[in-house]
């Protein structure tokens, strides 16, 4: 009785034994609730390490663990001035787990951004977003936007004095957009500065309406890489996903690829935990409207703008985003060729691959200007320089 009844629970939830034949690991994929998003063989040169560096599985746990610890944390938070701050020095210091927690989720969300922009960039140099994977491309731009829209919002609800800041920052970039720019500012405050209402509304954003959507998009962009053909690798654009009489060169999802998931999984965890037991995420001050900080920035991922924006706000409010936003939703369409499919680097492509690596280092270079030579008043100074006077 004590060996049966653990098979016995085994088979009512996984509907069988553990498959032991290639039919029965076939219709493991088929049957589970999970893995059914995958297809039943996968190219064995897919799930080597190179090819994707697992960036768009990361993507996706990281969404989740977001997901789990956010939960947690919506237990303890109150999202009004008078308590937020109060509630996050309760987490950090008086809550079992509450530190650990809010450092997962904070660290987590530093790394989801990173890492969308880096599986978006093994997309581009492997020429992945090719036909027929155009549109998929289109919806991982809308996940990167997303993803930077959660982050941002989040940004806001310690309401300390560096999110404070960096949340008017961040806003006040957005007001220099052309016609809509300082109706959608106030859209987003609820009013002309960060207060209350603000607060209110990144708070309902945050945890409500745009990971629903994130999600929705999320399971629709997986489904439309399965459809598509896959993972892209070198003739994808002539062939169709591994069917299950083609054995070459293609092996089964179970177990092999799932357990390789669940390696990446747990690798991510142990990563993370060990940050979130080092580090902890940064919380000032209570926010005080009275006093800014000097300077003030907007979040890391904005300080590329907000150097841009310093020089002219037209260019780097307006029309650097909006050009970097219309070449990457037209880029799979306008780029028509469909050489170098599943290639890095492919020699066919080079013109196109000189163009986004000039951008990315753009971003790069702005970006890390803003992070570390930006000092009081906005002024340049060099890492060894000290800053004059209090700040």
């Amino acid at each position: 009785m004590g060996r049966e009844l653990p098979r016995r629970f085994y088979r009512s939830v996984f509907r069988g034994n553990y498959p032991g034949t290639v039919r029965q690991q076939l219709a493991v994929v088929v049957n589970n609730l999970i893995l059914h998003v995958h297809p039943t063989r996968v190219y064995q040169r897919s799930i080597k390490a190179k090819t994707t560096f697992g960036l768009g599985l990361i993507c996706f746990y990281l969404f989740i663990i977001e997901w789990i610890t956010g939960v947690f944390l919506m237990f303890y938070y109150e999202p009004s001035t008078g308590a937020a701050y109060g509630r996050i020095l309760d987490l950090h210091y008086t809550i079992t787990f509450g530190r650990v927690m809010r450092n997962l989720h904070r660290w987590a969300a530093e790394a989801m951004v990173v890492a969308v922009v880096l599986h978006m960039c093994r997309v581009f140099y492997t020429g992945a977003y090719k036909p027929p994977r155009e549109f998929n491309w289109v919806l991982g731009v809308v996940l990167l936007l997303l993803t930077l829209a959660l982050s941002f919002t989040g940004y806001l609800l310690p309401w300390d004095q560096l999110s404070f800041w960096a949340v008017t920052v961040g806003t006040n970039i957005v007001s220099y957009a052309p016609v809509l720019g300082l109706k959608l500012r106030f859209l987003l405050l609820g009013g002309d500065t960060v207060g209350s209402d603000a607060l209110l509304r990144f708070y309902t954003l945050h945890v409500i309406a745009i990971p629903a959507l994130a999600a929705l998009i999320i399971n629709y962009h997986i489904w439309r890489v399965i459809k598509d053909g896959g993972l892209a690798h070198p003739q994808a654009s002539e062939e169709k996903a591994p069917q299950l009489q083609r054995t070459e060169g293609v092996i089964l999802t179970f177990p092999r690829v799932v357990y390789i998931e669940l390696l990446v999984f747990v690798v991510l965890m142990v990563g993370l935990l060990a940050a979130s037991l080092l580090f902890d995420a940064p919380l000032e001050e209570e926010a005080n409207p009275l006093r800014p900080s000097n300077p003030s920035k907007a979040p890391w991922y904005f300080l590329g703008l907000q150097e841009l924006v310093s020089y002219s706000a037209f260019w780097g409010g307006v029309m650097v985003p909006t050009v970097l936003t219309a070449f990457l939703l037209l880029l799979p369409y306008a780029d028509r060729r469909p050489d170098g499919v599943g290639v890095w680097f492919a020699r066919e492509r080079t013109g196109m691959i000189v163009l986004w690596t000039v951008i990315l280092i753009g971003i790069i270079v702005t970006t890390v200007i803003g992070v570390y030579l930006r000092g009081p008043n906005w002024n340049f100074y060099w890492p060894w320089q000290g800053w004059p006077g209090p700040h």
